[in-house]
């Protein structure tokens, strides 16, 4: 079985090769396929892709966000994380509250339209400002609702109790390592219409075997030039980090998709990345002086001998 970038590779050509043009939510179009899995050797390397550039700062910033419990885009923008703006975005331009230019279908307008993406800009760097220096406005308008953080760390019962996912499944793989039920889970249906974003990846499980700990992730929907990459290196990061306070070698990452496609306005930038070359996967670094994983900053993660070809732009479909 191809392993590594390679796998990641492979299932871009296989899209390109036998997806269905499907319709869907953004009405940009997709090509889509139905169930795929790649696998990740977290002892060959740090699984950031090296076809083009991966900001890990950005992948680093967003777990964190996530281990925190947060779901307010207030700690990603003052971190310069900007991947959550347009859901946060759109619950503002689409309120009584704004005043500004019509920003109707800005996701899709400002791809194509120079005069209003000059305009969404505006208003973009309007709201982070806001966001960042008005505690009102940003709890109204930077809360995406119950997303990633809310269930895994503070998932809300019938009974009005609150269940932490994340610390318990870590405690669950300090003592009870064989256990089948390390398992955290994002898909909460009670909770999916106050999200902003329902969970696109809804699941996953760890295993420990000879002194390694391993992750499967299951995602129900993928875009595979934009956020697939981003998911790869943020679930081993994660793996890291666990592996790390139970005193563990990182051992595979998993990726299990559901819906896997390419925008129908990604084709071309995937199928530049298809042209270049590999290169060596590089170290993850982080800070062995910390052994809790709600300890750490962006501080304690290094990533060495990084050597990527240059990022390829692509719009996202809000």
């Amino acid at each position: 079985m191809v392993s590594g970038e390679a796998a990641y590779l492979n299932l871009c050509k296989h899209i390109l090769t036998t997806g269905i043009k499907k319709t869907d939510r953004t009405n940009t179009g997709t090509y889509s396929v139905f169930g795929y899995q790649m696998r990740f050797d977290l002892q060959a390397g740090f699984p950031l892709l090296t076809t083009k550039r991966i900001p890990f700062r950005l992948v680093a910033s967003e777990l964190l966000w996530f281990i925190k419990g947060d779901t307010n885009i207030r700690y990603l923008l003052q971190h310069n994380n900007n991947i959550w703006n347009e859901w946060a975005f759109a619950k503002w331009v689409q309120s009584s509250d704004y005043k500004g230019p019509d920003m109707t279908n800005f996701g899709i307008r400002s791809q194509t339209d120079p005069e209003f993406n000059e305009r969404y800009q505006e208003q973009m760097e309007i709201f982070k400002s806001k966001i960042l220096t008005d505690d009102t406005f940003a709890k109204t308008y930077g809360d995406l609702g119950d997303v990633y953080g809310k269930q895994w760390r503070k998932w809300k019962t019938s009974q009005n109790e609150t269940i932490d996912q994340l610390k318990d499944v870590i405690e669950s793989i300090k003592t009870k390592p064989d256990s089948r039920r390390h398992i955290v889970s994002a898909w909460n249906p009670e909770a999916i219409p106050s999200m902003a974003l329902p969970p696109c990846h809804t699941l996953f499980q760890f295993y420990v075997a000879d002194g390694k700990l391993s992750c499967q992730l299951y995602q129900r929907s993928g875009d595979v030039f934009l956020g697939v990459p981003f998911n790869i290196a943020s679930y081993a990061l994660l793996t890291y980090l666990i592996a790390h306070e139970c005193d563990l070698q990182p051992g595979e990452f998993v990726h299990t998709l559901g819906d896997a496609h390419i925008y129908v306005n990604h084709v071309e930038q995937v199928k530049t990345q298809l042209k270049r070359e590999l290169r060596a996967m590089p170290q993850l670094k982080i800070n062995k002086e910390k052994s809790s994983i709600f300890d750490f900053d962006l501080t304690d993660f290094e990533i060495i001998g990084y050597d990527p070809h240059p990022a390829i732009k692509a719009p996202i479909a809000v």
